[in-house]
């Protein structure tokens, strides 16, 4: 389903408020990783919106989602405060762990185990 214009506003403006306050927050080093906002979807009618984050050298992506989950009211009250103006109502947030990165590596090494294998046949 492709997005309105205004989904893509609101999406980009909660994706850079977002991002500030991840680094004021110190949610952007957890972990032993980094953790960066990958992309932000929201609804049409922009009651929900889905955050994807995008976890880099972190050791347990599940229970660093579970610490940013827990912290969720902070962020909301702070993105409120950012948006307010720009928004009637604050979209429910949800938080969602984005595996593109894994998967490119996944995909990066099965390519080199098949030219490896060519490799040796030839």
């Amino acid at each position: 389903m492709l997005e309105g214009k205004r989904q893509k506003q609101v999406a980009a403006v909660l994706e850079k408020d977002l991002n500030e306050i991840f680094q004021r927050l110190g949610l952007s080093m957890m972990d032993g990783g980094m953790i960066s906002i990958a992309s932000v979807k929201i609804t049409p009618d922009l009651f929900d919106a889905r955050v994807y984050l995008s976890f880099f050298k972190v050791k347990d992506s599940v229970n660093t989602l579970k610490a940013i989950e827990e912290r969720a009211w902070e962020i909301k009250r702070e993105l409120a405060v950012r948006v307010k103006n720009q928004l009637r109502s604050m979209p429910k947030l949800s938080f969602y762990i984005d595996d593109t990165l894994d998967y490119v590596d996944k995909i990066e090494q099965l390519f080199k185990d098949i030219k490896k294998d060519e490799g040796k046949q030839s």
